[in-house]
Parts: C-alpha cells; structure tokens; sequence
C-alpha cells in the first residue's frame, strides 16, 4: 500500500538509454504528490526517425501534474541533460534552478533558437541548499566533463536522498572545483536512505584517468606534430578547451577556433572566468595569415556531423580553412554509439589528405566523463546507501550496475525503466505504479508525437519508394486516357528491361476495366482497386510494397 510518507522515483527518460535524461522525485499521498523535476534533455534522431531533428520524453504526465510540480533542478549543461527545456519549459512554466554555466548557456542557446521564449530561472551555486516546496534541495560538488556539475542531495520527511547526476572522481579536473569528497563522506555519516547513479562506465573495471592527465598528454602530442594542429573536441569540455589553449601556448602555437558551438562555450566560459590567463582566441579569418607551424584549429565536429567545422574541411568544403598533407587531426572525444559510421567518413576524408590521425586509441588525448567501478566502489563507501537505482544507462549498464551494487551488500537494488514509478523507502523500496512515457520529437517547427509528424511513412518511403497515379474517368467510370503516375524511388524497369511505368499501367487498367459496369460509378471503388492492382504488380517485378496512392477524377 502506497503513504504519503513514501518518496517515490519516476523516470521519463534516461533509463534504458544514454541521453534524454529527465526524472521526478514525488512525496505525498498518491493522488497528490508534490513533484520535483530532475533535468530536461535531450536525444538525437537514429535512422528509424529519418527527418526528425531532435527527441525529447513525452511530458503528458508533466502536463496533467503541472501544478503539482514544484520546481525543475538541472543537474549541468549537457544537452542530454538540459538541451529540451527551451523546446519544453513553455508548456510547464515551472521555477527551474541551475547553476552560473548553465544558466549562461541556456541563455546563449535560447537567442539562437528563433522565437524560443525566455525562460526565467534562480541561479544557485555548487554548495547551496535551498527548500523547493517540501523537498529541501542541496547542490553537491562533482566533477564531470563540463563546468560546475551537482548532485542532489535531496532531503524530505522520508529521508535522504542522493542523485549523482553525471559525475567522475577526479580532483585535477582542469576547470571548476573537484569532487567534495569530504561532503559526500558528510552525507554519509547523515545517513543516506536511497542512491540514484549515474552507469555509464558500470562494465568498465578502475577509475577514469583525470582531465589532468589529458592536458600533459597534449602537450606531448603537440610537440611533436611538424605542421598544422586541428583538435576537435566536444564544446561543452571547457577543462579540455583549456587544455589545448595551455597545450598550444607551450609549443607558441595560436588557437583558431572554428565552429559556431565552439564560440559560444568560450564566450560563456570566459565571461565567468574559467579561461582567464590565456592568449586570445582567433577567429577564422586569421587561418589566413599564421603560419603553418604555428597554428593550432580548435574545431567542432567530433561525432562526424555533416554539417560541423571538421567534416566541411575534411571534405573541402569550408571557405577559409583546409588541411595539407603532414598535417595532423587530434580526436579529443569518443565515438557516441551510432556515430560511428559518420566519424568514419570524416577519417576517411582526412585519410585521404595525407594527414596523421590521432584518436585516444593513439594516446590519451580523451578521457570519460562517467565512473568506472572503481570510483562507483569509492561513492558506495561513502554514502551507504540503502537503497540504490541505477539510471543513465542502455540495459547493460544497469544490469552491470545493479550486479555490483549487490556485490557491495546494498540491501535493496531496484532495476526499473522509463515510466516505473519506484518507492524508494528502505525496506519497502520497489516498482509501485507506471506512468504514462515515450517520445516527442521536433521536426522542423512541429513538436508533437512522431507518428503525426509523417515518420512512418518516411521510413517506408526511405525503403520502397512512392507511388502516385492519377486516373480520370467519365460518369460511367471509363477511363478516358492513360493512367498518369509519379514514380520516386523505384526501379525504371524489370529484369527484361520493360519500364516500370508500362507494367503499373497494364495492371490498372485491367483492375479498373474488370470492374462490373454498375459499380464503376463508384470513384472511391476504383481509386482502391487501382491502387491494389498498382501495388501487387510493382511487389511482383520487385519484391517491396511501396507506398502508392491514387487520384480519380471524374469528368
């Protein structure tokens, strides 16, 4: 039986998956919960939404609690974690709490979004502890691979509750504070009743190398390239951004930055102080002028996009930049599962330019922003969580997460997925409810379910092509010329080499003239008996079903 006493963890995004993070925290009778919203983000479009520009959680169990819903706290600047509240936030108007970084750069991406409503927010800093309606909210100190990134410790009637957000051990993070390892011990002298972590790294044994180990490593690297430098890197990573600035001043080499994304972290990251006492950064009109030897392209484009500064130079594309032979490419940053083919492309084109490639299974010129099991180990040691929920990862994370928490004696381990409404009290912890969830996704200027946007169809359509006929007929249901049709996508002719276009036609005219007289009149019967008779004839010469779709007119 469920109380109001019960504290209750729900996710919408983020478990089953890496990306689209975004969680709640409930207290109060069931028909009644106080709701604290956790993050905001973000996915990027696989094949199967061929179109789409980006994914969010489906917020309808948001919509019908917007009034229960006390506050939304950010975790840190990713987009995965805070990319959806420009696109989500008008539809909830609840208070949103985040820290200096992220609330510049929501800022920043809310003035390039054309339109995007300005969405009001209180800035807290790491440290802060602040009520949020019955939640009392305090913004622990960790480090990950962006600015100022926190978790939550999260107090209420029912206990103390930790999520990590993403986070890593690493006390020379390169910007930023390090890990508050003393506060955490803190916490877990106070007694934590549930821990909700991050799993990325949960497969993986050891901990994750520190930020400052990759700033040393470029310096090396950097020393010994003859020519050209371009780095690219992820541009929220303004420790790695740093490093490479420090890295280029040791070899006095100057730092052309390329890419819009890039110039709007080191606008943001300068104004708050995290590049102080470095050179200037150029812009790209100065690739012109320095020389070879001493020039250092700072680049977006890490994961292989299409339309980022390092394929358009790699392809030729670019109008102020290119790479000659002898160059090198230093791929600062890992491959996010699914981009490996586009980054491969990028390679490729590089490959082809006689330029030296480097990625961090040359040297370790990247390192993971999330916890091996080593550093996981060390978290558990301090907090000794009752409870504890792993989240932020596909289903092998959190098996591998769930296993070693039960290898580190936590009494009770849940194991949930999107929607599962989860008690987290110690000695009652468990799937309780499910919740409505799924997917939006914005597709040009539409925001909606995917299915209303047309993907379906597109998917087929990227498969077996379209189809589309136009017939006119007169009162008696004759046909009075040859069917017109539209053929995209599909083969011009069959294996004999007779066209496409002559077998559709022989088929509709044999459907529509075997159609009995008296029932010829009805447009709508010979529309579909045509469209059959279309289809059926393009399946056997090709072996797919195509989309098709048939106009009568009648004259």
């Amino acid at each position: 039986m469920a109380s109001a006493n019960d504290m209750v963890f729900l996710p919408l995004g983020g478990v089953g998956e890496i990306g689209m993070n975004l969680a709640l925290y409930g207290i109060g009778p069931e028909d009644n919960r106080s709701w604290l919203m956790v993050d905001c983000g973000v996915s990027f479009a696989g094949p199967e939404l061929p179109g789409i520009d980006l994914v969010f959680p489906d917020i309808k169990f948001l919509e019908e609690e917007a009034d229960n819903i006390v506050g939304m706290v950010i975790t840190h600047a990713h987009e995965d974690h805070y990319g959806a509240i420009v696109h989500l936030w008008p539809f909830l108007k609840v208070p949103v709490y985040l820290t200096p970084f992220t609330a510049a750069l929501l800022e920043a991406k809310t003035e390039s979004e054309p339109g995007a409503e300005k969405v009001p927010v209180t800035v807290v800093n790491q440290g802060d502890r602040i009520d949020i309606g019955p939640f009392n909210v305090e913004f622990v100190t960790m480090t990950h691979s962006i600015p100022e990134p926190c978790a939550l410790a999260i107090r209420t009637d029912a206990g103390l509750f930790v999520h990590t957000g993403d986070w890593k051990i690493d006390h020379t993070p390169g910007v930023g504070l390090p890990i508050d390892m003393k506060r955490l011990r803190e916490l877990g002298e106070e007694g934590v009743t549930a821990l909700v972590c991050d799993s990325t790294n949960a497969i993986r044994d050891g901990v994750s190398p520190s930020e400052g180990d990759v700033a040393k490593e470029l310096k090396k690297v950097m020393k010994t390239a003859k020519h050209r430098i371009a780095i690219t890197t992820f541009a929220s990573n303004v420790a790695r951004i740093r490093a490479i600035a420090e890295a280029a001043a040791s070899c006095e080499r100057d730092v052309v930055v390329v890419g819009r994304s890039m110039h709007r972290v080191i606008a943001v990251a300068g104004e708050l102080g995290y590049l102080d006492g470095l050179p200037a950064f150029h812009d790209e009109d100065a690739y012109g002028y320095l020389p070879r030897e001493k020039t250092v392209l700072l680049c977006t484009g890490s994961q292989g996009e299409a339309r980022a500064a390092l394929a358009r130079i790699a392809s030729g594309d670019h109008r102020n930049i290119a790479l000659s032979k002898g160059d090198t490419v230093i791929f600062s940053s890992r491959t996010i599962p699914g981009n490996e083919k586009a980054v491969g492309e990028v390679q490729n084109h590089l490959a082809d330019l006689d330029v030296q490639i480097i990625t961090d299974k040359d040297a370790m010129v990247h390192v993971s922003g999330h916890p091996r099991r080593g550093e996981l180990e060390e978290l558990y040691k301090l907090l000794k969580p009752k409870v504890v929920v792993p989240v932020h990862g596909e289903p092998l994370h959190l098996a591998a997460h769930a296993e070693f928490a039960r290898s580190m004696k936590v009494p009770e381990v849940i194991r949930g997925k999107n929607g599962d409404v989860i008690r987290l009290n110690a000695g009652r912890a468990a799937i309780i409810d499910e919740a409505p969830f799924g997917i939006m996704v914005k597709d040009g200027s539409i925001l909606d379910d995917p299915e209303v946007t047309g993907v379906k169809e597109r998917r087929k359509l990227s498969y077996a092509g379209a189809l589309v006929i136009s017939l006119v007929v007169n009162r008696q249901g004759d046909l009075l010329d040859d069917p017109q049709m539209s053929l995209m996508g599909l083969p011009d002719t069959d294996d004999d080499g007779e066209p496409m276009e002559d077998i559709v036609t022989k088929a509709i005219v044999g459907a529509v003239t075997s159609i009995p007289k008296a029932r010829r009149k009805d447009k709508d019967l010979i529309g579909e008996a045509a469209r059959r008779a279309a289809r059926a004839a393009v399946l056997e010469v090709w072996g797919k079903k195509t989309l098709c779709q048939v106009l009568v007119t009648r004259l």
